[in-house]
Parts: C-alpha cells; sequence; structure tokens
C-alpha cells in the first residue's frame, strides 16, 4: 500500500491528496443528508407516518448539522481533522444502518434527526472551510468551490442508486447501502488524511518558500466556538453573511432536497425520474460550484452572491409554474412528459447551476472579514443559519403541505426570501474593512 510519506515526498503537492479524501468523505456525507429525500414516500406508506412527522426528522438533522459545524471547527483545531472526521463517518454508518430496524416515529427522530445529525454536522461545509485555510495559501477558493461541489457530486452519485434501490429492494436495503459507504471511506480518512502540511515536512500550498516556517494554528478549546458566537454578534457584517446565508439553507436542502422527489411524485412523476432530475441539478451545481469558488478568487464575491441569490429565486418562483400550478393554493396538475416536464429540465438546469454556488464566496468574505485563523470557526456560526433556515424549510414545507396540499406557496415564498438576501449581500462591508475589536474573544480563546 502507498502510504502518506511516500506521497508526501512525490511530485503533487500532499495538501492536494488531502482534499481528494476529504473529497470523498463530503461526497459520503452529502448522499447520507440527500437520502431523506427517496425515503419519505416509502415511509409514509410503510408505516402511516404523516410527511410532517418525516419532515421533523429530516429538520432535527438539519438543525444538528449546522449547530454542530462550530464546535467542530474548535474540536479539529484541538484534536485534529482525522480523529473528527473517523469519530463522524462512524456515527453516520451506525446511525444509519439502525435505522432499519426502527418502528416508530420517534425512533426515526432519535436515529436519522440526532445521531445521523451529530455525525453529519461534524462533516459538514465546515470540514472543507478548515482544510482550504490549513492547507492552502494560494487557491483557497478554487479548493472551497470543489470541495463544496462534493453535494452535488453526492446527489449525483447516490440518489439515482437509491431511488432505484427502493424501487426494487426496499427503503431498508437502501439505507443500508449508504451505511457501506461511510464503512468504506474510514480506512482511507485513517491512512492518507492528516491534519497540517508540517506533519509532512511541507508548508501550505503556495506558501512562500523562503523565510522562517510560520507557527503551527493554535489548538483551540471547545469554548472558543461560543466566544466567536459572542465576537460575530457584535458585528454587522456577521449578521448579513449569517441573515443571507438562513434564506440559502431555506431555499436549498431544507427545501428543494427534502421535498422536491415527495411533490414530483405527487404530479405523476416517478420516483426515480424525479431522483434523477434531482442528480441532474448536481451534475450542473458540480460545475457551478467549483466556477464559483475560481470566480471568488478574482471578483467581487458581493457581487457574485447578489447574482447567484437573485437567480435561485427567480427559478423558485418559476418552479410552481414548471409544476403547472394555476392558483397558488392549490396542487398543481400532474405535467406530462411534454412542455411542462420540459420545464422542470430547465428549472433543474439554472437551479442546479446556483445550488451551492453562495458557498465559496461567502467562505471568501468570512476569511477577508474575520481573518484566515478564524474563518472556519466564523463559517461554522454562519452555516450553522444556514441550517437553521433549512431546518425551518424542511419542516415548514411539509406544514405548508399538510394545510395546503401542495408545495407551491412554499416555493414562491422561498423564492422571494432569496431577491431579499440578493439586496442583502450587496451591504455586507468591502474585504479588507476588518473590524478588529469583536476577533479579540476569539483569539483569547485560542489556546487549549
Amino acid at each position: 500500500m502507498i502510504s502518506a510519506a511516500t506521497l508526501a515526498r512525490g511530485r503533487i503537492h500532499y495538501g492536494w491528496i488531502v482534499v481528494a479524501v476529504t473529497f470523498l468523505v463530503l461526497l459520503v456525507a452529502a448522499g447520507i443528508r440527500a437520502t431523506p429525500g427517496v425515503l419519505i414516500v416509502p415511509l409514509e406508506r410503510e408505516f402511516g407516518w404523516s410527511r410532517a412527522a418525516v419532515s421533523l426528522a429530516v429538520s432535527i438533522n438539519l438543525l444538528l448539522y449546522g449547530l454542530l459545524g462550530p464546535f467542530a471547527a474548535a474540536l479539529m483545531d484541538r484534536f485534529g481533522a482525522r480523529r473528527i472526521t473517523l469519530g463522524a463517518l462512524s456515527l453516520l454508518a451506525v446511525g444509519v444502518g439502525l435505522t432499519t430496524f426502527m418502528r416508530a416515529s420517534w425512533q426515526l427522530d432519535l436515529l436519522w434527526g440526532v445521531v445521523v445529525g451529530v455525525g453529519s454536522g461534524s462533516t459538514a461545509t465546515v470540514l472543507g472551510a478548515w482544510i482550504s485555510n490549513r492547507w492552502f495559501d494560494r487557491q483557497r477558493g478554487l479548493v472551497m468551490g470543489v470541495l463544496t461541489a462534493s453535494t452535488a457530486t453526492g446527489q449525483l452519485v447516490f440518489l439515482p442508486i437509491l431511488a432505484h434501490v427502493v424501487v426494487t429492494s426496499g427503503w431498508r436495503v437502501a439505507a443500508l447501502v449508504i451505511a457501506a459507504a461511510a464503512v468504506c471511506a474510514l480506512p482511507l480518512v485513517a491512512v492518507f488524511m492528516r491534519n497540517d502540511p508540517r506533519d509532512v515536512a511541507l508548508r501550505p500550498f503556495g506558501a512562500p518558500s523562503g523565510g522562517p516556517e510560520p507557527p503551527r494554528p493554535p489548538a483551540r478549546a471547545a469554548g472558543a466556538a461560543v466566544q466567536g458566537l459572542a465576537a460575530g454578534l457584535r458585528s454587522r457584517n456577521f449578521w448579513l453573511l449569517a441573515g443571507t446565508f438562513y434564506i440559502c439553507g431555506a431555499s436549498t436542502n431544507g427545501l428543494i432536497g427534502t421535498h422536491f422527489i415527495p411533490a414530483c411524485t405527487e404530479f405523476g412523476i416517478p420516483e426515480v425520474t424525479a431522483a434523477g432530475l434531482l442528480a441532474s441539478m448536481g451534475i450542473f451545481d458540480l460545475f457551478g460550484t467549483t466556477v464559483s469558488g475560481w470566480l471568488s478568487d478574482r471578483w467581487n464575491n458581493r457581487y457574485l452572491l447578489c447574482w447567484y441569490y437573485g437567480l435561485r429565486g427567480l427559478s423558485l418562483i418559476f418552479l410552481p409554474i414548471a409544476f403547472g400550478a394555476q392558483i397558488l393554493f392549490l396542487p398543481a396538475a400532474a405535467p406530462s412528459f411534454g412542455p411542462k416536464f420540459v420545464g422542470l429540465v430547465v428549472f433543474a438546469v439554472f437551479y442546479g447551476l446556483d445550488w451551492v454556488a453562495t458557498v465559496p464566496p461567502t467562505v471568501r468574505l468570512t476569511a477577508d472579514l474575520f481573518g484566515k485563523e478564524n474563518a472556519a470557526l466564523m463559517f461554522g456560526w454562519i452555516f450553522a443559519a444556514h441550517q437553521l433556515g433549512a431546518a425551518t424549510a424542511a419542516l415548514g414545507a411539509g406544514l405548508v403541505h399538510m394545510w395546503l396540499g401542495g408545495y407551491p406557496v412554499a416555493f414562491v415564498m422561498s423564492g422571494a426570501l432569496c431577491l431579499c438576501a440578493a439586496g442583502l449581500v450587496l451591504r455586507i462591508g468591502y474585504p479588507g474593512a476588518r473590524p478588529a475589536a469583536p476577533l479579540q474573544p476569539v483569539q483569547a480563546g485560542a489556546t487549549a
């Protein structure tokens, strides 16, 4: 077996090996997070649970996925990303595997909501921010774009497979397949993941070779996460970043990621076809997010975010039209595989290009405004707002469906929020206008 030491002596900077392993971890975690979209209808059929009851478990999962991010970043500073990632993958495998034995909705809340939520929260987007800032001095935006695109790739790889397995073999087999994927990722992390370039006698990629070696980043205590939040709450830029990212979460994995497939099945589109549509968004998002990372190294990130949120808002407002809705408060007519289905394909393309393209500019703004050394921790709290929005939308759309019998109102409301976010991001301070005072508590709590 090729060892990490052998790879470190190669011509390729070892940071790219770490990026590849991290991409795989985030891909598996993304596949697990996307799984509820293909499980909602089978769980309703087998257990008779309501859409709102199943959505509650997804909402708990999304909320913990976000709230654990800042603490995971602090624990990575203290114990290293490898240990935290190994623990998270183990939790994901156990939590997903045990769902095959559940018989009551509270067990779904406990396993998929709490256990899988904690595991996915420890392998959240904050892991990508931690790796990109620890291993790279240049190309950080591109690296963050590639790692963020793993969410799309996870959908692309797992959703059609899982939907097919659910239809042919049942949802329990699908759960075991995704649990096995988490188990398979464990040895790769154990062998190839490294916490710092100094562990393999290297400098961060792009760092000058001359001069004294930079000191190791401080090993933070878990309490630094709370101090980071206190620092952020005193910053207007933090509120703007967190508020717009809340809207981002409410308009992506909380709404479309959770409810798009059930919405399609109600309008006559088979589950496998609906999963294929959602996976196709992953294809376009893989391209869109990678390009977004490249652009975030070169263009004004506020304008990029304005463009992304504006296009996403228009796409969501168009979605009920693609479904054939004539009145917002009534379910849409079932679309045929003709012009109306073409409208859904158009939505998949434009929405997919924009799915998580907001992440690289947001991470870049966070690093520019709060300091590279604080980027992962502060972005962890900003991402917590994202997942709070996702949890709100996952549960809220389920309730809207229960009350009104359809999703059009939820789609349009989310689109309107995105248009508001497009205006708010323009008020974020220019990069370089770094408010020093609010950062002092984060740095003060940096020692272990």
